[in-house]
């Protein structure tokens, strides 16, 4: 029995091998692809403009039914609206068991900036616009196209995923400016006229705590989290396969990939720019 049973465990040993071979492999071939997208931007600007200003125009307002309601601007809008209250409606609650309800001002100031906005834009970009262009690099993975533009001669990579990440981008920057808005908004409404707090008081310390360098660095995180998140989602849509059912397990690795990148983007970020110091100081 003691010569039988090495026989027996070597075809497992074989299959665990296999499995972190190829997962390292898929590792490095999501590597490459990442580098040779960020590689092929200059491409995308040179000699892909036309397609890099029809995308932003898609991801932004969007095409159809879609841009009556204003698209992925105002989905993230809305849903900053909700998100947005949570330091009023949390912070108005907490503060005030403390005596100090006068601060929630200061609560909407700090969390909507580095915590709220960022990860609320990065969900519905990874939901709207991340989700849509799996689907389309997808549809046309499985019809063929992406073979036909190689053999035309067109720079698949750059045309397809350079010129989203691109774009993505370039629409962050709204996308982001009416997402703060919108949390700041409804931070303050929730606080001034459902809780009844002044308004002067309210504005007094949100104004004494907010920083102008952290809604720049507030900017810079989202830039970074969108250039992961269409990293991702071109990827998968580049590489999806199986027919439509493909495409549809495609989309949700991608969405599940992203949200965990993404949030992983939020702790490093928030880590190395206020981990040590918080850019603030409470004294009395």
């Amino acid at each position: 029995m003691s010569i039988g049973l090495p026989s027996k465990r070597a075809p497992r040993t074989r299959r665990v091998v296999q499995g972190w071979v190829t997962g390292w492999n898929r590792v490095g071939n999501q590597a490459q692809f990442y580098f040779t997208t960020l590689g092929s931007v200059a491409d995308a600007v040179v000699r892909y403009r036309v397609e890099t200003l029809r995308l932003v125009a898609q991801m932004s307002l969007g095409t159809g039914t879609l841009a009556v309601i204003g698209g992925t601007i105002a989905i993230v809008g809305f849903l900053n609206i909700s998100t947005g209250a949570l330091p009023g409606i949390l912070g108005y609650n907490q503060f005030a068991d403390m005596g100090i309800e006068a601060l929630t001002g200061f609560g909407s100031a700090l969390f909507n900036v580095r915590l709220v906005a960022p990860l609320t834009a990065a969900w519905g970009m990874a939901a709207t616009i991340g989700a849509g262009a799996t689907a389309q690099l997808g549809a046309m993975r499985i019809n063929e196209e992406i073979d036909a533009l190689e053999v035309m001669g067109i720079r698949s990579i750059a045309y397809l995923s350079s010129t989203r990440v691109l774009a993505g981008v370039f629409v962050v920057i709204p996308l982001y400016c009416v997402a703060v808005l919108m949390a700041f908004l409804s931070a303050r409404i929730v606080t001034t006229a459902m809780y009844g707090q002044s308004t002067g008081v309210y504005d007094h310390y949100f104004n004494t705590f907010l920083i102008p360098t952290n809604i720049i660095w507030s900017f810079v995180l989202a830039v970074s989290m969108t250039v992961v998140i269409m990293l991702v989602h071109t990827y998968y849509g580049f590489t999806a396969s199986g027919g439509p059912a493909g495409v549809g397990e495609a989309v949700g690795r991608a969405v599940r990939t992203s949200l965990v990148s993404s949030s992983l983007v939020v702790v490093l970020v928030s880590l190395a720019l206020y981990g040590q110091s918080g850019s603030f100081h409470v004294s009395g």
